[in-house]
């Protein structure tokens, strides 16, 4: 019998001593299983390289592609001309944000046509977006395009299967949902930075919570959105977002957030857009009060306020309301189990925050 000393593992595998093996049989069976796991450890090498490569040639190229539409914009004189209701005081390309549709695009075709009734969906709300970027359509051809865009995403959600009142529901929440991050978009880094907040928060929660959608779409879209924070996150916007980025970036986030909530049904991951929510539904009810026209352009939301009456830096604008949604997303992921009622805490937290402000500051609007 041949004596041979090879490494090897305790059962617990926490410690590793030298052993004796005894047969040619345990030395080659120790050695294959060494041999095993480092094959595996450096096939997960590759797959983590090969995965960070994947993502920096998806950021090339969307930057390639946002470039390249830049170019078409001049062109074709798509901008956006400053007004009495701008927050803005230079003429600027819009449009910038068709690069969301991109990164949408770029994981669809890559990852064998996954999500297809929510590619389409896509496709026709960005298609009327951008159109009425170029030039003014009617409210009732959009709504045709977007109601049909929703439809298009509760068949791939399974949500027909469901009672008709649920799918009213829906359909009232995603309504306002995507016109409550159109209406939000009004200064530099605000859609790209609170984009970027939920849909790290997405990533997060769909790695270590709960799957609920292929992670790659996830981080696909993140490039998007980063290619264009680059180029709209600063203080002279080289780009706006436009109907086209707003409503789009809007969308991919019900799929996503709408997937979790079904996935785990918990309403109370609405959560993830609750600053947005507040601001936007006080704004209403605010011009309400004031018996405004709540369909035409206005100055009176919360971040209007402090960007053209405070003369807040837009950056530090946006930067503040990415933080206080990223401190509350934290917050409520650490208080799962009271799900419902941190968010009823959280909004009312916000409301009060939202009418003081008001109260304080709404008179140097008034004013102007």
């Amino acid at each position: 019998m041949q004596w041979s000393k090879c490494l090897v593992k305790n059962n617990n595998h926490r410690s590793v001593s030298f052993g004796v093996v005894h047969s040619p049989f345990r030395m080659w069976y120790l050695c294959s299983v060494i041999d095993y796991r480092t094959i595996k450890n450096y096939q997960l090498k590759i797959k983590g390289a090969s995965t960070v490569m994947y993502y920096l040639i998806i950021l090339v190229l969307l930057f390639l592609a946002e470039l390249f539409y830049f170019r078409i914009a001049d062109k074709c004189n798509i901008i956006d001309k400053p007004n009495e209701r701008s927050s803005h005081t230079r003429i600027t390309l819009r449009g910038g944000g068709i690069i969301f549709y991109f990164g949408a695009l770029a994981y669809f075709l890559s990852n064998e046509w996954e999500y297809p009734w929510f590619m389409l969906a896509l496709t026709l709300i960005t298609f009327i977006s951008f159109v009425d970027d170029v030039r003014s359509t009617s409210q009732g051809f959009r709504l045709v395009f977007h109601f049909t865009a929703m439809a298009l995403m509760f068949y791939q959600w399974d949500l027909f299967s469901l009672s008709w009142w649920w799918i009213i529901i829906a359909l009232i929440v995603c309504t306002g949902i995507i016109n409550a991050y159109n209406f939000m978009d009004g200064i530099n880094g605000i859609t790209g930075g609170y984009s970027l907040i939920i849909l790290g928060a997405l990533a997060y929660i769909n790695s270590k919570i709960i799957t609920f959608v292929e992670p790659d779409l996830i981080y696909t879209v993140l490039c998007s959105v980063f290619v264009f924070c680059f180029f709209n996150f600063r203080k002279k916007a080289k780009c706006f977002a436009g109907d086209v980025g707003s409503v789009s970036i809007a969308f991919i986030l019900l799929f996503l957030i709408g997937r979790l909530i079904i996935k785990t049904e918990d309403f109370s991951w609405i959560i993830l857009l609750s600053v947005y929510g507040v601001d936007s539904v006080l704004t209403i009810i605010h011009r309400l009060m004031l018996h405004e026209n709540i369909g035409l352009p206005h100055r009176k939301h919360m971040y209007q306020l402090m960007a053209n009456e405070l003369k807040m830096p837009h950056v530090v604008v946006s930067l503040i309301y990415m933080v206080v949604q990223a401190i509350i997303i934290i917050g409520y992921i650490g208080c799962l189990n009271y799900g419902y009622i941190f968010l009823l805490g959280v909004i009312l937290l916000l409301s009060f925050i939202y009418i003081w402000f008001m109260k304080k500051y709404f008179s140097l609007h008034q004013k102007v």
